[in-house]
């Protein structure tokens, strides 16, 4: 039986103020009053509000993320609107017809059993990019079924013109249908509240909504739930939203951002910024930029990341909690989502993965730094480079995934995907291997393959320092293809022509699986960031050797 929470804290957390040479201690937080307002578990570390300077950082931040396409034009922003009311007259439509038709209500039930359309994530917290997609859910009455869903609503979805790239992952850990909708990629989720009709100012906020749901329906509520939640907990809105559009930016020109692989999604960057600006409630947005990488350079995971003590509720859903759970002491760099039940949001980070991430942490700092000193030559610009992937390793891993078509190859290559961060922790136990990086970054082969399309991803490695070192990633390999193989078959996804490949590489042998111009650009880049290959991978003895297998679909 899972304890229930209590009004205690749960976990400790984590304080901060500067030492005089600016680095962050892990103390009771300075501030310039003695009884200080608190945004989230602590006190703020500085209620300083912003100098000409800051102002000035901000505004040129915020021009510099515009030359980016981090903001959406006029036309874009209504023609996501009109997507969206199509898409809820839609849903509307089908449970109202399937009320009536097929689960025989009486018609003056059909009339006002509602349904609706609630947005989340990126789009709903105001933050989502030129082109991004649009994470939603389907919220509907008692009497419809997930089955419903992912049956005639699908096919309801099949009959529209406007809608392409339509499929369904019904076995997901949280059922998701995807679809892109007059061109607007969308993730649509479903929950069945225990209502009779849903009304159109539904508060999602009600931990009640939540009595007698299947644990799908909560976590699909949950998207929902944790973003207004976010929004609610932050100082200041608009300085949250400009700098998570900065830092979302950042995180995607540094291939950290993929949840699926291994690194932060878009809500675990949104908590941390949202962190943050609790710290510094009223900083500037250039600021807290500054500030972000400060405090997260220094954070001592696996300290969890917290924007507010739990809720004593309790409906019996598993929550985040280590000291009763023991797969929770497990978790090596926990952002825990604010609204219940809470959950880690980044279960899927490994170690390679988080050093990934620290090590960027702690570049963007220097920067940030120079660029809050007012660093002759040193701009936004300077912290969004793309990095140099490709010559910060000598050796790698490529994976090939491999379809008849390009539908069927959609479907691999998100099964694939998936299970690609279990390859990475297995890594992560070979004791020869001191590093994975897994870059998210996808890429076609340099000349395609007759009645074949293939997608590739490539795995930086860097390996211990040892004599005589003898590398068989074989075992790794093997297990990481019949581990897809055999979900594939599970979730009855495999098709013929679908193959899983792997070879190890060094880097001189990329031509064979790179345009010449992606190298350069990756050459030019390690330049300008004065990168040393030399002295940030270290070279196999000669004598070494990899072998990885090629895979095979199940027989």
């Amino acid at each position: 039986m899972m304890a229930s929470l209590t009004k205690k804290k749960l976990w400790n957390t984590h304080s901060f103020h500067r030492s005089s040479s600016g680095n962050i201690l892990h103390s009771k937080a300075v501030v310039p009053n003695e009884h200080p307002k608190t945004f989230g578990v602590t006190s703020a570390i500085s209620l300083d509000g912003p100098k000409p300077f800051d102002i000035q950082q901000t505004t040129e931040l915020e021009e510099t993320l515009k030359t980016h396409g981090c903001f959406e034009s006029d036309d874009e922003f209504r023609h996501r609107l009109e997507v969206l009311s199509k898409l809820n007259d839609l849903v509307k439509d089908w449970i109202r017809d399937m009320s009536e038709n097929v689960k025989n209500l009486p018609a003056a039930v059909v009339e006002n059993v509602g349904g609706k359309i609630h947005t989340f994530g990126s789009y709903r917290l105001g933050v989502h990019s030129k082109g991004a997609d649009i994470d939603a859910l389907c919220i509907a009455p008692r009497h419809m079924d997930r089955s419903d869903y992912f049956t005639s609503f699908f096919e309801l979805l099949k009959e529209q013109s406007k809608v392409t790239e339509l499929r369904a992952v019904e076995e997901a850990f949280v059922p998701v249908i995807k679809m892109k909708f007059s061109g607007i990629e969308i993730d649509m989720l479903f929950a069945r509240l225990a209502l009779k009709e849903i009304p159109e100012d539904l508060d999602l906020k009600d931990n009640n909504l939540l009595k007698n749901l299947d644990p799908k329906c909560v976590r699909s509520l949950n998207g929902c739930r944790v973003t207004d939640e976010i929004l609610r907990l932050v100082p200041n809105k608009e300085a949250f939203r400009l700098a998570l559009r900065a830092v979302k930016l950042w995180a995607k020109r540094q291939g950290i951002y993929s949840n699926v692989l291994g690194y932060l999604g878009g809500v675990s960057w949104a908590m941390l910024v949202a962190r943050t600006c609790q710290l510094y409630p009223n900083a500037a947005a250039a600021t807290l930029v500054h500030k972000f990488f400060l405090v997260f350079s220094k954070w001592k995971w696996p300290q969890p990341v917290l924007l507010k003590q739990p809720d004593n509720t309790d409906l019996g859903f598993p929550v985040w909690d280590p000291r009763v759970n023991l797969g929770d002491r497990s978790h090596i760099m926990p952002i825990i989502t604010p609204a219940y039940p809470q959950q880690n949001s980044t279960f899927n980070v490994t170690l390679s993965t988080r050093t990934v991430i620290q090590e960027a942490f702690r570049n963007a700092l220097a920067v940030t730094e120079d660029i809050m000193i007012g660093k002759p030559g040193i701009t936004w610009e300077n912290l969004l480079e793309p990095t140099s992937f490709f010559f910060k390793y000598r050796h790698f891993v490529v994976l090939l995934a491999s379809a008849v078509n390009q539908e069927n190859l959609l479907e691999w290559v998100g099964l694939v995907e998936s299970k690609i961060r279990i390859l990475i922790q297995s890594l992560d136990t070979n004791s020869v291997i001191k590093l994975a990086h897994i870059s998210p970054e996808q890429y076609e082969p340099l000349e395609s393959e007759k009645d074949s399309v293939t997608t590739i991803w490539f795995i930086g490695l860097e390996f211990e320092k040892t004599e005589n070192l003898s590398i068989d990633l074989t075992f790794d390999i093997q297990n990481f293809i019949q581990l897809v193989h055999k979900s594939a078959a599970h979730q009855q996804k495999f098709k013929e022509g679908m193959k899983i490949d792997a070879k190890y590489v060094k880097r001189k042998e990329l031509v064979k699986y790179l345009p010449i111009s992606v190298l350069q650009r990756h050459k030019k880049l390690a330049v300008s960031s004065s990168i040393s290959v030399s002295s940030s991978t270290r070279d196999i003895h000669p004598q070494s050797e990899a072998t990885l297998p090629s895979g095979t679909p199940p027989g």
